[in-house]
């Protein structure tokens, strides 16, 4: 059986997800030192998603500063 259009998800339209599963919850409170091995799985505290934006400025200096580099690495002589 095929799957509707609207169902199927195209690249690049994935979405981050808002929650972490229950073992990636433990990892992250083991990293800060809010959970041990003798706490209970259940009824772990929601941890925040930290989502980053990028400027668009900000990306585009680093494409400038990234294209320069290149540049001037390929003008500047080989040495024999």
């Amino acid at each position: 059986m095929s799957m509707h259009p609207s169902l199927k998800l195209r690249a690049g339209k994935s979405q981050e997800r808002s929650v972490f599963k229950r073992s990636e919850r433990i990892k992250i409170l083991m990293t800060k030192g809010k959970w041990d091995k003798n706490s209970s799985v259940y009824g772990l505290p929601k941890i925040k998603v930290v989502k980053i934006k990028v400027k668009k400025e900000k990306a585009q200096e680093a494409t400038a500063t990234t294209e320069t580099k290149t540049e001037s690495s390929a003008t500047s002589p080989a040495k024999s």
